[in-house]
């Protein structure tokens, strides 16, 4: 076994320590209602997806207007060579590139600004093979340009999201020199194995279509399937703010 494995290992089986850094809520499909209890301790893991909103007014109303309201951000959290955990995302905040960080430090800074920060959970691990597939393309990614260009396009009939274009345009394509978000997260699922390579496409999927498994969009709709792979999104808080949020009322 290589290296690279061996590491990526290491970073699977420390997975399933409890951490007390953060909690998860009940997952559900819903990006309105509040937090909502029981919560759980959270152990980030290789293959969860992190989501989340933004607070900026012109970039609310750009999602709104491509058909991808509520859900802004989107990444995933991979095994670094190190053995240690990044969460890898392109453009978070203000930045104009692909950044690997520390996840918690990351989500974090979000729910600190009045963001909500949501994650799918793995059901599964990933495989041991899947999971080096993935933190050898994250890997690759570091530090690209954010893709302007082609996510302001999303506004436009120009987008290769379509009722009929996506049939046959927006497939993978491998090390891409710029990445928006999501297309970031859904290449590196096919990358690793994990989406497949023949019916995935990444460049007509967005964050609210990673948070909900669906799509408004016919062709990404009946192609996206997250459910026998992750847990429905469940929102994201630091232990430091657990105490305002009390654990739902046991069931009479």
């Amino acid at each position: 076994m290589s290296l690279a494995i061996l590491a990526v290992v290491g970073a699977w089986m420390a997975a399933g320590v409890p951490s007390t850094d953060a909690y998860l809520g009940l997952p559900e499909y819903s990006f309105q209602s509040d937090a909502r209890g029981p919560f759980t301790p959270y152990s980030p893991q290789p293959g969860d997806i992190f989501l989340a909103t933004d607070q900026r007014l012109w970039f609310r109303m750009g999602h709104t207007i491509a058909g991808a309201k509520g859900i802004h951000h989107s990444g995933l959290i991979f095994a670094k060579p190190d053995g240690t955990l990044g969460l890898i995302e392109a453009g978070p905040f203000k930045k104009m590139d692909v950044n690997i960080m520390v996840p918690y430090e990351h989500m974090s800074k979000h729910v600190a600004v009045g963001d909500s920060v949501w994650i799918r959970r793995r059901r599964t691990p990933l495989t041991p093979e899947q999971s080096a597939r993935l933190t050898e393309f994250a890997m690759r990614q570091d530090r690209k340009p954010f893709a302007v260009a082609r996510w302001l396009v999303q506004v436009t009939p120009l987008r290769v999201r379509g009722p009929f274009r996506t049939y046959f345009v927006g497939k993978p394509n491998g090390d891409r020199p710029r990445w928006w978000c999501s297309e970031l997260v859904t290449e590196c699922f096919v990358h690793a194995g994990v989406f497949d390579a023949e019916t995935s496409r990444p460049a007509a999927t967005y964050p609210s279509d990673l948070f909900f498994g669906k799509s408004y969009n016919l062709y990404v709709n009946s192609h996206l399937d997250l459910e026998p792979g992750w847990d429905p999104p469940a929102r994201w808080i630091p232990a430091s703010v657990m105490p305002s949020f009390p654990p739902a009322p046991s069931p009479n």
